[in-house]
């Protein structure tokens, strides 16, 4: 159990209805002090409805939620020492940079004076310190998202939340930003709760991950947890490219379950929790701890004819047509080091799996 002076927002069986339609299916979950932790899931899950009742735009309809062991229901929102970054960064459009980030500690008291060095170390900190006195509409729509990150960090909240900040923002930018959070995260030792359906955004920025669907929560772990250890077939198809097959469970021992699919092919595979012999179970193997050879280099290579290859820069995606059985995606470095081969469609090969990469699933 962790401490609980090290957690900062403390979610205890937590229910969200609107009028019969249930948001939040009895959530529980902590998340630590200075966590970089990220609410993932698909649009409807339920992430942004957790969100907004930690911020407390939102009742919670049963359960509680504590912040740093005290219940922080019954405080509205401007009295909760938390801020939020949303998709719409709403900078005042007449104000300048500097303004804008020293409003809101001007509001909650601040002299201007303050207000104003505390906005300047603000600035500096996101290193916008040389555009303090431009306009928002002079800046590009990294530099008002950074902008709008120094708003909300400049009160010190204990805990930062944000809603799909990098939405607006084109592919190389967001990457760039993605790394800007993280440092930021670092260097300010804030909690930051953040909000995405991008997977790739996910794994990249969070120390943990909660994955939603359907207003549950589907597993909670690391970033290598949820992509390398899926608890069930939502979470590994959601998170990144897999191969799902649905096959018969042979016989189960204590390192792993044999199995088998349509064709004859005979594969091994990690056994989750319920897996018994005789069970109807999908099995999950990532592209990437595949590869292909003219024989088989275990008993478990499945026989196929290569279909197609997908140039998509950093790597080729091979479809190959198991005989008799389903396609398997095969994804292959586009390097000439290593020893993993291209072949021409059409070729016969075998598609042999690195140690423990198929995982029997059985929700």
């Amino acid at each position: 159990m962790p401490d609980p002076e090290q957690i900062a927002i403390d979610v205890r069986g937590a229910v969200k209805r609107y009028g019969d339609f249930v948001a939040l299916k009895t959530i529980s979950l902590s998340i630590m002090d200075n966590e970089f932790f990220t609410l993932l899931g698909p649009s409807g899950c339920g992430k942004t409805t957790l969100l907004r009742m930690i911020a407390g735009f939102e009742d919670v309809t049963e359960g509680a939620i504590y912040l740093f062991d005290e219940e922080i229901e019954t405080l509205p929102p401007n009295k909760r020492p938390v801020n939020t970054v949303f998709q719409n960064y709403a900078l005042f459009p007449h104000m300048t940079v500097l303004d804008n980030v020293a409003f809101g500690l001007e509001m909650r008291g601040a002299s201007r004076p303050e207000a104003r060095t505390r906005a300047a170390e603000m600035l500096e900190l996101v290193q916008l310190g040389a555009f303090a006195a431009r306009k928002p509409a002079q800046l590009s729509g990294g530099q008002q998202q950074r902008v709008a990150l120094a708003r909300a960090l400049a009160p010190r909240p204990k805990v930062l939340l944000l809603d799909e900040p990098l939405s607006a923002l084109d592919l190389k930018l967001r990457k760039a930003m993605q790394l800007e959070l993280k440092h930021l995260q670092r260097e300010t030792g804030i909690t930051f709760i953040f909000v995405t359906h991008d997977q790739e955004e996910a794994l990249t920025m969070s120390d943990r991950i909660a994955v939603m669907s359907a207003g549950e929560l589907q597993q909670l772990g690391s970033p290598s947890d949820i992509y390398e250890r899926p608890a069930n077939m939502f979470v590994a198809d959601f998170i990144g490219e897999t191969n799902l097959l649905d096959v018969s469970v042979d016989r189960v021992d204590a390192d792993g379950a044999t199995c088998h699919l349509g064709g004859g092919h005979v594969l091994r595979g990690v056994a989750g929790d319920g897996v018994q012999a005789g069970a109807q179970v999908h099995l999950s193997i990532r592209p990437e701890r595949l590869f292909m050879s003219e024989t088989p280099v275990a008993a478990d290579g499945l026989r196929g004819q290569v279909r197609e290859n997908i140039f998509v820069g950093t790597d080729i995606t091979t479809i190959v047509q198991l005989d008799d059985g389903p396609d398997f995606v095969v994804r292959t470095s586009n390097s000439d080091r290593g020893n993993k081969r291209i072949f021409d469609p059409g070729t016969a090969v075998f598609v042999n799996m690195e140690q423990g990469a198929a995982r029997l699933l059985t929700g």
